[in-house]
This record gives C-alpha cells, structure tokens and sequence, in this order.
C-alpha cells in the first residue's frame, strides 16, 4: 500500500506531520511507523544496531533497453468495479455490491452524473481530506461492517473501510496484474516473484494462481494479515507464497547477500515512509539505491520489474530515465506512462499514478 496519492506529489512529508504514517504506509506501504500510545522502548540490541553504509551508485555501462512510451494502461469499468463519476474534487465508486464516495484531487472538473445519483452512496468518506490526516466512513443508509466480499477476476478478497480512506484494492493496478499472469504463464517454466510493499496481496494471489512461487514484502503486521485473510478467502491457500513482515530495503539488501533471485519483482513505495524499526524512506533519494537493488536479485533468465510511484512531484520521464540507465546492458523494454481508470459517467481519464517497468 499511494487520498494520499493526492496531494503532497512532491514526495516530502508536511513539517508538522513528519512524525505521522501517510495512509497507505500506515496500513501497507512497507515502511510504517508506530502511533505514539503504540511506541515502546529501544531494546539495546536494536539501539546498537548498526546502520549499513550507503550503496554506492554508478552507472552502468552497456547499450540502453529499448524504449515504449508514453503508455497509458487503463482500467474499464466492470462487474467488480468501477469509476461511476467523479467530479468537484471526489469520486463516486462502485466497488462489488457497494456505491462509495471518496475525495479525489485531480477530478477538477464538474460531475457528469445528477446529484441523485451521488446522494445513493453507500459509504461516504468524511473529516479530514488531508491524505495524512484520519478521518471516518459515513453510511446514509444503513451501518455496514468493517469488511465486504470483493472479487477481481474470479479472486475474492475483503474490502475494508479504513480510516485512511482508502479500501484495500487499488482497482487501476489491475493491467500490471494481468500483465505478470501472462508473462507466468507463457515462461512455461517455475517462476518466483517478489511484491514489495505488497500492501494487502491482490498482485501477490494473481501471480500465485497463474503458477507463480511468490515472497510478499510488507512492514505492517495489520497488513500482512488482512493479505494472509485474502488468500484463505481466494481459496488459493495451498499456493506457495512467503508473507514477509518487513522492511523493504533491509530485506532486498539481505536477499542480495543470501544470493535470492526472482524472475519479477513488483515495488510500489510510498513518496515518504518510516520503518518498523524508524528506518526513513524518501522516494527521490532512495529510490535509485532500491532500483539497483530490484536488479541485482533477478535470476539469469529475468521476465520483468515493475515500479510505481504514486503522489511525486515528477513525469514519468524522470523514472523512465532511472529504469532505462538501471538495466543497461540487459537488452529488454522500459515501457513508461500512467495508469488509469476509465470513467463510466462521461469517458473521462483518471489518471492515479506513474510507472515505469522493464520487460526482457
């Protein structure tokens, strides 16, 4: 788990709420940090600790992969979900048997549909619309439970309302979903993959149900578990996929050093971040040493990595840039643009993030 994708696109945290989890890394993003009644002593073991030296980066030598941009993958409306209107600064939403009303910055234009239609809502965010600030789920209708059944392409999962606003599935990172189950299937050989910041593991059941062997990465525990639920829900328990409550980066420096290898590697960290154990994550400045890293783990006869970068002050150029100079000498495909979800109201473009994915 990148509302918090919003509004500080520049990737730096608001002096006065240093301190505070952005939304989506409180419950997901791979670096969260404690609420202040949750925070207890340092052990000395873990006051001791020492912190590992800088990765020194150097660009690497070898002709660029070829280049596919701008590419814009985009989510239709469909059974399981869909972007019903959006307009005035929200967005109207209808997820499985539910019509929800959230904030959304970048719909700066008018509504298409009346306002009846928004009035039928089921669950509507409310209170503070800042993307680090807390807010509540209001019900007009009747009170609903914390979770739901959901489905993605025949995958059941729990939708839940949190109070990030944010409900467990970013519905627009489905193309890189089905994207990955092609190319598992098509290698026709034993595939492993790793999700990092892996959120609540929709991409992490994907890969599994198309064959994949999958090590899922998240620093919550809260959400960790709300993934472990997901797969037993999906019914898809008995596929082999590791859930791993950690940090991010120690744990791609530690696979480096065990000699792990994956054949995909997924990561979608957050602008700003804090770690289990404080580590501080700033996208613009440890995003290259993370890029490096995501190389350095990939098996011989790699299939893809795949980056996301929600809420940054930045074109896809300047990740495109990155991706391109990162794998050097690897022949392949950078493929960079944006995602987004088609509206069902007018046809109009929502665009929700930034990615950029190299493909052998």
């Amino acid at each position: 788990m990148k509302s918090f994708r919003d509004k500080r696109r520049d990737g730096r945290p608001h002096p006065a709420r240093a301190e505070q989890p952005r939304p989506r890394d409180a419950f997901a993003a791979g670096r969260q940090q404690a609420a202040p009644a949750e925070r207890r002593e340092t052990k000395p073991a873990e006051r001791q600790e020492a912190k590992p030296a800088p990765r020194v980066l150097a660009r690497r030598e070898g002709a660029l992969p070829a280049e596919r941009l701008p590419l814009i993958l985009e989510v239709a409306p469909n059974a399981d979900y869909a972007l019903l209107d959006s307009g005035a600064g929200e967005k109207l939403e209808q997820y499985g048997p539910y019509r929800i009303m959230r904030p959304e910055g970048q719909a700066i234009w008018q509504r298409a549909l009346p306002a009846k239609e928004w009035e039928r809502a089921d669950a509507i965010f409310t209170g503070d619309t800042d993307e680090e600030g807390i807010g509540r789920w209001r019900f007009p209708k009747a009170p609903l439970g914390e979770t739901w059944p959901m489905k993605h392409d025949g995958i059941d999962y729990l939708g839940r309302f949190t109070s990030f606003r944010h409900v467990g599935v970013f519905p627009e990172q489905a193309s890189h979903w089905d994207h990955m189950a092609g190319l598992i299937a098509s290698a026709k050989r034993p595939v492993k993959v790793l999700n990092l910041f892996g959120y609540t593991g929709l991409a992490s059941l994907v890969a599994a149900r198309a064959g994949a062997e999958v090590t899922h990465v998240d620093a919550s525990k809260k959400a960790i578990g709300w993934a472990r639920e997901n797969q037993e829900m999906a019914g898809l328990a008995d596929k082999p996929i590791r859930w791993i409550v950690e940090d991010a980066m120690k744990f791609a420096e530690r696979e480096e050093r065990r000699g792990s290898r994956y054949d995909i590697v997924l990561f979608d960290p957050p602008a700003y971040g804090r770690g289990p154990k404080g580590e501080v994550w700033q996208l613009f400045e440890d995003l290259p040493g993370l890029t490096e890293l995501c190389r350095s783990i990939l098996t011989p006869k790699p299939l893809a990595v795949v980056l996301t970068a929600y809420s940054i002050r930045a074109s896809f150029f300047a990740i495109h840039a990155l991706m391109r100079d990162t794998f050097a000498g690897m022949g392949g495909t950078v493929e960079s643009g944006e995602l987004i979800i088609r509206e069902k109201s007018a046809g109009r473009a929502l665009s929700t993030s930034l990615f950029s994915r190299w493909v052998a």
